[in-house]
């Protein structure tokens, strides 16, 4: 029995305490670095105090990072999940996939879920079944939104760079689905893989050499550890560039349409919540993206030459200067 644990009514994780005299455990993957997550995972922590959980007090908390590394998360997951945890939490969709293959009993967690009916981890959103629930990471007309954004920017570029980590599992859906979105409305894509962050300058260089004049960079966990260094080589050869989430544009990319990591996370405090008060995984619906936010970095558009067309920042949720 966790110290100080006398009335099951006064916090949420005594009642399971009590009748298993252990505190429950959550294991939690996160894609990126431990610094290069700092920004964002607070948010799941910050919700479970919200809810009147104290780590260490009602639960135990085991956090591995995969540095923006997909060859390690396999091995990363199968460490978490021999651990026997109550939650299995994961950042990452290459996380649930992983997980789902070592348990069907343990229940799993994620921020980013993408498409998991397709990938079999789930009967449908609104009824998952199984051991998989969380929030979805994007919504359907997202990449076509992308690509107006680049056509509101730069009216006349026709030929779209697109960045593809051939690693991560979602990204064939979500080049897919760009390139789908790019035939729809004339456009020409210029895709380049890069699966080690060594290869990003490189990458950079070769959508010049290639005359595109913006990149698209979908949702991936080295794209988001990375986002220093991507938003140097995207200056450093004059590309603007758009990205899914808000970290990318704060550190130096230029704008930014999509999820808020930090909400999400904070959101699937509820699901853990629940699940250790006895709801069953299958029985929690997934969720969608509450808010899509478009950011714009200023001081990237200056460095670029670039000047924002008013009504587009009229429109942005938030502007940095």
């Amino acid at each position: 029995m966790i110290a100080g644990a006398v009335d099951a009514t006064l916090r949420p994780g005594q009642a399971l305490a009590e009748t298993s005299f252990k505190r429950p455990l959550i294991a939690c993957l996160v894609g990126g670095s431990k610094a290069a997550a700092e920004r964002y995972f607070g948010g799941f922590p910050r919700g479970m105090r919200e809810l009147g959980y104290v780590e260490g007090r009602d639960y135990g908390f085991e956090v591995h990072y995969a540095e923006g590394d997909f060859s390690r998360i396999p091995r990363l997951t199968e460490g978490l999940i021999r651990l026997k945890p109550d939650v299995f939490v994961s950042g990452t969709m290459a996380g649930v996939i992983a997980a789902k293959k070592l348990t069907n009993t343990i229940p799993i967690v994620s921020v980013v879920l993408t498409d998991p009916v397709g990938f079999g981890l789930a009967a449908s959103h609104a009824r998952p079944g199984g051991n998989v629930t969380g929030v979805l990471m994007t919504v359907e007309d997202l990449p076509t939104k992308l690509l107006t954004l680049t056509r509101e920017l730069l009216p006349d570029a026709r030929k779209i760079g697109l960045l593809v980590n051939p690693t991560n599992p979602t990204q064939p859906i979500l080049r897919g689905s760009v390139e789908a979105a790019a035939a729809a409305l004339g456009d020409e894509l210029v895709a380049v893989e890069v699966s080690s962050r060594d290869d990003l300058h490189a990458a950079f260089a070769r959508f010049t050499r290639e005359g595109a004049k913006i990149v698209v960079l979908p949702n991936d966990v080295m794209v988001l550890n990375e986002r220093k260094r991507i938003a140097l080589f995207a200056i450093a050869e004059r590309l603007p560039t758009i990205f899914g989430v808000r970290e990318n544009v704060e550190d130096g990319g230029l704008m930014s349409y999509g999820t808020d990591l930090d909400e999400s996370w904070h959101r699937i405090a509820t699901f853990v919540d629940k699940i250790l008060k006895g709801t069953k995984p299958g029985d929690l619906p997934m969720e969608f993206p509450t808010k899509l936010q478009l950011v714009i970095n200023l001081a990237t558009a200056q460095a670029l030459g670039l000047v924002i067309p008013p009504t587009l920042l009229a429109r942005a949720d938030e502007v940095i200067e």
